[in-house]
């Protein structure tokens, strides 16, 4: 029990009910547009532009905040169009591209604990999109181009700085604090210590292995793999630990939920067909609103939220069963299993290393 209590741990504190509804009402301009002329493929490249914008937005004075979530998405344009770009490749160059980003990645923490968060956001955004473009590539029913992917998420992006900048007009002008103060700020610069260029080496490692296993083997939903391992990756092995079993739990609720609602369409046609499509394309950003309102909540109930909206969206052109949720909670099991693996090697051999190597 002591441990349960730990997975779902409240924080009551975290609960930001404002804050969801907020990305509920700006959520629902791409999602109407994309509706409008027929590209809903392209939903979640503009959600995700939004919701990672909102997170890498620093707060402080409109200028500085409008340039820096500009240049966040810029980056973020330029790590879809690669996502997007090698998503019909062979498995091995999926391999060492993810291997390389997730590197560059980890060293960006020398640049400030800020400064990595951002680059982790834009480094699981890049393995979403791969996982998009992998599938995308075998859906014979759906045509999706890589510029238009850069554009919706140029979109995104786009519309959180317009947001901010009505928000910052109606507040008076005034210098705003970050929308999500729990996050970290701290922007100051360390040395590339060996530490800390191992985790990155690391991490990356892992990365590389999981996409190579998941695409290699062209396992069923193999993406979830990668995806939970990224997430499970934590410098200590208690961290990685908690936030696994967090990570797990959370989408095993999610899988559940987006299970018994994507068997909804199954047996439908027709135009009750695209109304319950269109139903569910709702019911998906109300699930990803109560993720943002929960964040700091509880870490496993935003997972089990956060994967519910995700699968549905994902799943929408192709109606799911049971077998494809079974397979995506195992994926993600075997993910978080290995990065907890990985870092409790990475424990003992640095203190079989200490013990060999005393300091003086």
């Amino acid at each position: 029990m002591g441990w349960l209590s730990k997975v779902f741990a409240l924080n009551p504190a975290g609960l930001n009910w404002p804050r969801g509804v907020w990305f509920l009402d700006v959520a629902m301009v791409p999602l109407f547009i994309l509706w409008a002329i027929g590209y809903e493929q392209y939903l979640l490249s503009a959600l995700f532009g939004l919701l990672f914008s909102a997170l890498s937005d620093p707060g402080g004075a409109y200028a500085n905040r409008a340039w820096r979530i500009a240049v966040f998405g810029l980056f973020g344009a330029g790590v879809t169009a690669l996502g997007f770009g090698i998503g019909g490749q062979a498995w091995g160059w999926l391999a060492l591209v993810t291997f390389a980003v997730t590197l560059v990645a980890g060293l960006g923490a020398a640049f400030g604990v800020r400064r990595f968060v951002v680059a982790l956001l834009l480094n699981i955004w890049f393995i979403i999109t791969v996982a998009v473009s992998f599938g995308l590539h075998h859906h014979v029913r759906i045509t999706s181009y890589t510029w238009a992917q850069v554009l919706a998420w140029v979109g995104g992006t786009a519309l959180w700085i317009v947001t901010t900048f009505l928000a910052w007009l109606i507040g008076g002008r005034r210098d705003r604090p970050q929308p999500f103060e729990e996050l970290p700020g701290d922007t100051t610069r360390r040395p590339l210590t060996k530490p800390l260029v191992m985790f990155a080496v690391i991490r990356a490692l892992v990365m590389g292995a999981t996409v190579a296993l998941a695409f290699g083997l062209d396992l069923s939903h193999g993406s979830w793999m990668p995806i939970a391992a990224i997430v499970a990756l934590k410098p200590s092995l208690e961290q990685s630990t908690l936030v696994a079993a967090q990570r797990l739990a959370g989408a095993l609720m999610g899988a559940v939920v987006a299970a018994l609602l994507l068997l909804v369409p199954a047996s439908e046609h027709g135009l009750k067909l695209f109304s319950v499509l269109r139903g569910l394309e709702v019911v998906a950003l109300l699930l990803l609103m109560h993720g943002v309102a929960i964040r700091f909540l509880s870490y496993a109930f935003y997972c089990a939220a956060i994967a519910a909206g995700v699968l549905i969206l994902l799943d929408l052109p192709q109606p799911s069963n049971y077998a494809a949720e079974g397979y995506r909670v195992l994926w993600t099991l075997c993910g978080a299993g290995f990065a907890v693996l990985v870092m409790l090697l990475a424990g003992l051999l640095a203190k079989r290393t200490a013990a060999k190597h005393p300091a003086s």
